[in-house]
């Protein structure tokens, strides 16, 4: 490689670049600075091929790969926290990962939009048109590097080709696994994502919107109102797989393809994925990013036996069960006899030991004041400051006298001997800490040690506060400079923390403090049971505990720990540990005051600038003992190379603190190999373990003989995730080798108990939690009587149920076992442990595994956090690393696919979460390491922000309920006795009778109706048109309404030459226009059919429509408005559709002066009178037939159930397009006479008050309204409801508020409008639904006499059975479901089986049928499809009652009697809609409705607007609609599969984010759902990310 025969290189240099590795494994710089500023460190000592510049020379450089220098050889071992290195285990994991590439398992890529994925650093990027090598073909290799003349190819020539042409062979493999943007767009976003551009990265791609047609109605989101045969035009086949054709436009040929000249002459090998396989579909074709592709895959790959199938076990109908882990027969169980309790050395009793710490630090400090006690460092490695045992005694005094004496008032001090204080200390300072401890010592005042805040919301900051407020501190002690640098309030006062009790801010530094007097002295006492400190302790959960340790115990440690390690007088002691808890306090503050030794204390800050520091003072002082973690053994290792004059043969012991990971055995091994030759031997490693709760556990002791080895133990992962001792499998695979950590300390009793349950001994070859009985522990939990009994009280039991011992043992925390000789050896900790699915993992093990997966450059080796969650009762792993920002989507991906094949593996668990965050955004501790319980917290809540996202709940989750197999329902053979069903009451109900006529009943014809009205009452005003301001814009009376249709009858006849029979589309905006037309069309005999106008802002999208239903419906001709009429004829409108072929256009701006010779009066009352087309939920787009017959019925019918007569005024906002809307807008009136006051919908995106205003005005006690109104007003004026009451606003006249609709109640939202409105005088009870269908427009309307609506609460588990269970309200998987009005008079509905046609019981869930004289005749299709028609319109149950024909409604829903009575004093039965039959999704045997899970989802997260599901080749896809910033697209990942698991027990396959008011709306507020099916699978969703859970 290039820098082989280098020049020398200069220390400083080398220095330097040491400092610049550190940098980058902290992730302080990007690997691009790096290697720009190694480049200008190094560039000067390369040797320069002959005629090349040096800069380009530079600039030239091959990518890093870890051969490329001596110094990336290091680096490439990983970077920081060499803690989990095991070349072994790295091997193992290489052999785990080539076992699964023999399975061959693809997994399709996330899709993520550019935006996301251009977040990294602008220099990151580089224009194709350069040499740089980003793709390793870099220039010193000399292959493929572009020729002179490709290499100039001009950079808009370049971007002209992107957008034309499409990529070229060599980016193929890439460009197929991005879902783009759409077309041209899409395509230039992929070429610049393949080629890394620099500025132009930041171009705004303009997006296409989905063609979904937008109504004027509804401009708040985009809307559907069309069939979805003909949304979407064909795809051609694609060729060569470039990018997909523009789907967008409605163009179906293609952009032209322009041939793209090569930039790289050598084919690169495509790039691989998941199993660093190409992605292939089940025939090993590469797919292309086509999304149904990428869903086929996923379906293979879940195809694939991964876990033993769910047990057979029979399921109630109600009562779910959840698959039970059963144990494996085959697990390893402990055969060993059981252990006995290990005792420790006796404690030697030397006669000069001082009889406390105070008594040393008195003595020292008299006999030798001059004796150096402490020496701190700054941070170029110069000794700072040496603190003395003199000056140590007089200062501790200082203080002792000042915290005592001068805070508070002499008679009221604030605080006395047994108090506790905080002791807030850099850690770069422990010379103040030394002294603030010892001094607190002296006053017999209890120091609670404890982090600096730098924030008011550090990470666990909060949990601290608590620890202070609960041990009632009051005053912290602080040095001088840690004071200044406390974040302060504008007056300079210092805030109180979040959750932190009011402090004292008291600052220790001599010069502050006044001097005691001469005869003042502390009370120095021998060691007793009084509390010497407490040590706070982070739990699993974030919580803080203070663990107490008594004087007596702190005493008896230090003689433990000068008696093991061998301590003698005024030896030299490095100490890189934190010194405020722990094994740095033990040894470097406590012990080595009792044994007047010189500590030469290392801060964090120093080890980060220069991690050899601690190696030179070690040198320097001939130190005879040093405190490490394995993570300083591991950076010195990075550093060392070069440094000359390394002895370190004056070490007798180097003390590995955290030896009790089993991790570290690779650092100490790795450490002894390098610096053998150093003068370092084998036997001064010394690990020990410890833990807050028993202080020094076990220490592995110094000694002289270097031939004792010492103990090693190669175990099986497997047997240990039973908790048992298993050495070494036959497949050598999964091991974890573990050194042990020497013998109990003196005077101690040590034991390992069952980690769960009873404290009762473990077997010899079972892993337990290591106790230990001793006086030198802690003895409580501060505060806590419970915890405090269940850790430091515990009696081990023997199997026969006696204790061991009449003495309380204290648990550890630490997983382990005692092996031979006495050594213990500790596997893990129980924090770290994971059960599950009854067996236990280790975090550790797990992030070892994780980082043994080569290649690490994606991620940060110190930065990988694991713990688990629980999910559908169990834990499930999630692994949270962070990602490098110079790797790429793929890299990322294929390392992640990769680490989670290895832990399936080596612990063969399943990883159900694994999520790479930007670099430097985990939480961090005081030290720099992971905040865990913060991440796990973040990442509960959504606030994580990961970058990328892998979930596996297809293969974790194993414990779902069996999927159901459908009962056969009840046969005709069944006996039917009256009106029972196999001992149910069947399920029917009707409305009263239509009862007898009136004097306008007596017309069979609406426009008869009109006719009479204009004789008998000709100035009655019908209508009244509001507009914005809530002006009237125009009014009709009954004989201006029949004046105006005459005109339109005449036009109708002369200009368009109608026969009678022939359609007319009318597209009107809503207003009287229509109105008029309608009955224009009635009086010359023609069809109307009424047509939502398309959208003046969206032609393109919204006029196809208005097209299409011209066509379906056979119209003759088209009656609209002037304007409208030029916007048909407009440009836009040309590019849209194919003017030409529209039938005749008339324009009713301009009528004839004359009325037509005659009034057609139609034949026969069973002839058309109108045809109503709507686009159903599903997005189908069905016109049905209404017969004069039927339009009469549903008038009187509502007549009736409203009690509307001429004196009444109704308020209508609603759209008049179809269903019930129409006929409430434009028949009514003409046949009870009343007033409608009409508002548009569209009126109140200007002005949201209009409707209810309108209401309160005129007065009016029966409205009608929409969902996507009512949603407007709550979410418009919620917060205006006083400005409102101000302005005269009042509802309590109105009796019945009809939300008019197609679907389920929400009753979300009908409550929140209720709530809103009850103080402008809204009742309650009279906000209501109704519901209609294709079949029949109007089935219940909640009338105005008759009781309140009633809402019930129904088992959801029950409902996907389809059986209907009322539960009390509150009580788990309940359901709120509101009746959906009353049952129109005149109308029959009966609740049946869809498959089987029979009638059902009440308490079952069916298909609501319905029989009544207002039913509509029939389908009117192009397509002629008969037996659809009957089917739906004609059908007849199986048994029962044969002979009654119904119509099949398509909705499911139950009947239940309720305790009210009616108007007729019967009891009265109230119909409960569930949902659409077509919508409803049969998963694992269920029946599940979407709503459902979309309320669950839309809970899980603030940034979910909105949500919508379906499925896809039975996978269940949820797309969420983000507000808020895209960053936090990937955090609703986890989020959204962990409820809909957890409330639904289904695993979500697909989770797709997207942008608010993607989600297509149709005119009712309903979603499109069929809509977003077909958008998403063509691609033209634009979704910002794309997760396929595996």
């Amino acid at each position: 490689m290039a820098d082989r025969d280098t020049l020398p290189l200069p220390l400083e240099v080398r220095a330097r670049l040491a400092e610049l590795e550190l940098e980058l494994s902290e992730g302080d710089i990007t690997q691009k600075g790096y290697e720009k500023k190694r480049a200008k460190l190094i560039g000067a000592y390369l040797p320069h091929p002959p005629g090349v510049e040096p800069s380009v020379q530079a600039e030239r450089r091959p990518p890093v790969t870890p051969s490329s220098s001596r110094y990336h050889r290091r680096r490439s071992s990983g970077t920081r926290d060499e803690r989990y290195r095991s070349d072994v285990h790295t091997e193992a994991v290489q052999a785990a990962l080539a076992k699964h590439k023999e399975r061959k398992m693809a997994v399709p890529m996330p899709s993520k939009r550019r935006s996301l994925v251009v977040q990294t650093s602008m220099d990151a990027y580089t224009p194709p048109d350069t040499s740089s090598g980003s793709d390793g073909e870099g220039s010193l290799h000399g292959e493929g590097t572009p020729t002179s003349s490709h290499g100039s190819i001009s950079m808009e020539h370049w971007i002209s080709r992107a957008i034309h042409g499409s990529t070229t062979s060599s980016t193929t493999s890439s460009s197929s696994t991005q879902s783009g943007g759409s077309g041209a767009a899409g395509r230039l976003a992929d070429v610049l994502a393949q080629t890394h551009v620099g500025p132009l990265a930041y171009l705004s791609l303009k997006r296409k919107k989905v063609p979904g047609p937008v109504e004027n109605g509804n401009s708040l989101r985009r809307s559907c109102e069309f069939g979805s045969e003909l949304v979407w035009p064909p795809l051609e086949p694609e060729e060569n797989h470039s990018a997909p054709p523009d789907v967008t436009s409605y163009a179906s040929e293609h952009s032209a393809q322009v041939e793209r000249p090569q930039v790289s002459t050598t084919p690169r090998p495509t790039t691989k994925y998941g199993n660093a396989e190409l992605m292939e579909t089940g025939d090993g074709v590469p797919v292309s990013s086509r999304v149904s592709a990428k869903i086929q895959q996923l379906v293979n790959t879940l195809k694939r036996p991964k876990r033993p199938p769910l047990r057979e076990f029979f399921v109630d109908d109600f009562e779910e069960l959840l698959e039970v882990q059963q144990p494996d027969p085959n697990q390893p169980r402990p055969e060993g006899a059981q252990m006995l309790a290990i005792r420790g050395e006796q404690m030697g009793v030397v006669t000069n030991w001082p009889p406390s710490l105070e008594a040393a630090l008195q003595r020292w400090g008299t006999i030798s004041p001059k004796a150096p006690c402490l020496t701190t460092m700054d941070t170029n490695g110069k000794a700072l400051y040496v603190l003395t045992y003199g000056k140590l005694w007089t200062r501790s005094m200082k203080v002792a006298y000042n915290i005592l004496h001068k805070l508070g008032t002499k008679q009221e001090p604030m605080l006395r001997p047994g108090d506790r204080v905080a002791l807030v200390f850099p850690n770069n300072d422990p010379a103040a800490f030394m002294v603030a401890f010892y001094g607190c010592l002296l006053a017999e005042v209890v120091p609670v040690p404890i982090e600096v805040p730098l924030t008011r919301k550090d990470a666990g900051s909060q949990q601290i506060g608590f620890l202070l407020g609960s041990c009632g501190v009051t005053v912290a002690l602080t040095s001088d400079a840690c004071h200044k640098g406390l974040p302060k309030s504008p007056t300079g006062e210092i805030p109180q923390f979040k959750g932190w009790p009011k402090l004292l801010w008291f600052v220790t530094e001599s010069k502050h403090l006044s001097k005691p007097p001469r005869d003042w002295y502390p009370h120095i006492k021998d060691a007793n049971n009084d509390t010497a400190y407490i040590e706070y302790k982070t739990c699993k959960d974030g919580s803080v505990l203070g663990v107490t340790v008594m004087r007596i115990a702190m005493l008896t440690h230090c003689q433990g720990l000068t008696q093991s390690c061998c301590y003698a007088e005024a030896e030299t002691i490095v100490n890189v540990l934190d010194f405020k808890k722990d094994v740095g306090l033990w040894h470097g503050i406590l012990t080595s005051v009792m044994n007047m030794m010189h500590v030469i204390s290392i801060p964090y800050s120093l080890m980060k600038v220069n991690p050899l520091s601690w190696i030179q003072k070690v040198c320097q002082y001939k130190a005879k003992v040093a405190c490490v973690k394995s993570r300083d053994m591991h950076w010195a290792l990075v550093a060392h190379r070069d440094q000359r004059d390394i002895d370190l043969s004056s070490l007798r012991m180097l003390l590995v603190a955290d030896g009790s990971n089993p991790w570290s055995i690779s650092s100490c091994d790795a450490f002894l190999n390098v610096f053998q030759s150093k003068g370092l031997r084998a036997e001064v490693i010394c690990p020990c373990a410890s833990s807050p709760e028993a202080l020094t556990v076990a220490i592995r002791r110094p000694t002289d003989d270097c031939n004792l080895p010492p103990g090693r133990g190669v175990l099986s992962m497997h047997g240990l995730s039973y908790g048992v001792i298993r050495v070494d499998t036959e497949e050598k695979l999964s091991v974890l080798t573990v050194q042990d950590v020497g013998t109990v300390m003196p005077g101690a009793l040590m034991c390992v108990v069952k980690p769960d349950g009873v404290p009762q001994l473990c077997k010899t070859d079972e892993i337990g939690e290591v106790c230990v009985c001793s006086i030198a522990t802690g003895t409580s939990y501060y505060g806590l009587s419970g915890m405090t009994k269940n850790t430091f009280e515990v009696f081990p039991m023997s199997s026969s149920g006696a204790p061991i011992s009449e003495y309380p043992f204290t648990r550890t925390g630490l997983l382990g076992f005692v092996g031979p000789g006495g050594l213990a050896f500790i596997a893990g900790k129980m924090d770290g442990l994971m059960v599950v699915a009854g067996r236990r993992h280790n975090a550790d093990d797990i992030v070892a595994t994780a980082l043994a997966v080569e290649p690490m450059k994606f991620v940060y080796r110190g930065r990988i956090a694991v713990f688990s969650i629980t999910v559908l009762h169990d834990e499930r792993i999630v692994v949270v690393a962070e990602q490098r920002p110079d790797s790429t989507e793929e890299d990322s991906f294929q390392w992640m696919s990769r680490v989670l094949q290895a832990i399936d593996g080596i612990h063969q668990v399943g990883v159900y979460c694994l999520a790479l965050v930007p670099s430097n955004t985990l939480p961090k501790t005081p030290l720099g390491g992971i905040h865990l319980s913060e991440t796990k917290q973040q990442f509960l809540e959504g606030s994580l922000h990961p970058c990328n996202v892998l979930m596996c709940p297809h293969t974790c989750v194993s414990n779902l309920p069996k999927p159901r197999q459908k009962q056969p329902e009840i046969g005709p053979a069944s006996v039917m006795v009256g009106n029972l069903v196999s001992g149910k009451r069947i399920a029917q109900a009707s409305g009263r009778d239509l009862g007898q006529m009136e004097d306008n009943d007596q017309f069979l014809f609406l426009s008869e109706v009109l006719q009479w009205r204009a004789q008998t009452t000709p100035d009655h005003v019908l209508y009244t048109l509001l507009n914005s301001r809530g002006a009237i814009a125009s009014s009709l009376t009954c004989l201006q309404l029949h004046k105006r249709a005459e005109k339109i009858a005449a036009l109708l006849a002369e200009r368009g030459h109608l026969q009678d029979g022939d359609h007319v589309a009318l597209v009107y905006p809503p207003g009287i226009d229509l109105i008029a037309a309608f009955y224009g069309c009635l009086y010359c005999g023609c069809v109307p059919i009424t047509v939502r106008p398309p959208h003046p802002q969206n032609i393109a999208t919204t006029l196809p429509t208005v097209k299409m239903i011209v066509e379906v419906s056979r119209s003759a001709c088209v009656m609209t408005s002037q304007a409208i009429c030029k916007l048909l004829r407009s440009k836009e409108a040309t590019a849209a559709v194919d003017v030409r072929t529209w039938p005749p256009v008339l324009d009713t701006d301009d009528l004839p002066k004359k009325k037509p010779p005659h009034l057609q009066k139609p034949s026969n009352p069973d002839t058309l009178a109108y045809l109503d087309f709507s686009v159903s939920t599903t997005g189908m787009l069905a016109g049905v037939k209404m017969s004069h017959t039927a339009t009469s019925a549903f008038c009187r019918s509502i007549k009736l159930q409203c009690e509307l007569y001429p004196s009444r005024e109704v308020a209508i906002c609603l759209d008049p397009y179809c269903g019930l809307g129409f006929v409430l807008w434009c028949l009514c009136s003409v046949y009870s006479g009343h007033q409608s006051i009409l508002i548009p919908p569209s009126e109140l995106e200007v002005n949201p008050a209009l409707w209810l205003m309108a209401v309160s005005q005129y007065r009016v006690r029966d409205t009608f309204c929409s969902y996507s109104v009512m949603e407007l007003c709550t979410k418009g004026l919620g917060l205006q409801t006083e400005q409102l009451k101000t302005r005269g606003l009042d509802l309590s006249r109105v009796r019945t508020c009809v939300v008019v609709a197609e679907e389920r109640p929400r009753i979300a939202l009908t409550q929140s409008f209720s709530k809103l409105f009850k103080d402008l005088g809204l009742h309650p009870r009279a906000v209501s639904t109704s519901f209609g269908c294709r079949v029949n427009l109007a089935i219940c309307l909640q009338g105005t006499s008759g009781p309140d609506p009633t809402t019930v609460f129904v088992d959801m588990r029950a409902l996907r059975h389809d059986r209907v269970r009322l539960v009390e309200r509150g009580s788990p998987h309940s359901l709120p479901l509101m009746e959906s009005g009353k049952i129109l008079p005149g109308v029959r509905i009966i609740i049946a089986n869809p498959e089987t046609k029979g009638p059902l019981g009440d308490s079952h869930l069916g298909e609501i049928w319905v029989h009544s004289s207002h039913n509509a005749s029939g389908y009117f299709t192009v397509y002629g499809d008969e037996s659809l028609q009957s089917d739906h319109f004609s059908s007849r149950l199986s048994f029962g009652d044969t002979q009654t024909v119904w119509a099949r409604t398509g909705y499911l829903g139950f009947l239940r009697r309720t305790e009210l009575t009616d108007a007729s004093g019967e009891r009265h039965d109230a119909l409960y809609v569930v949902g659409a039959l077509d919508e409803a999704m049969e998963l694992r045997g269920m029946r599940y409705h979407p709503i459902d899970i979309e309320t669950s989802v839309i809970r899980t997260h603030k940034s979910i607007m909105e949500c919508a599901v379906f499925t896809w080749t039975n996978l269940l896809v949820v797309v969420v609609e983000l507000d808020g910033s895209e960053q936090e697209a990937l955090d609703l990942v986890p989020l959204v599969t962990n409820s809909v698991l957890e409330e639904h027990y289904l695993i979500v396959g697909v989770v797709v984010v997207v942008d608010v008011g993607v989600i297509p709306i149709n005119s009712r507020g309903e979603k499109q759902r069929m809509h977003l099916r077909d958008g998403f699978l063509a691609d033209q969703l634009d979704p910002i990310y794309v997760a396929y859970n595996m």
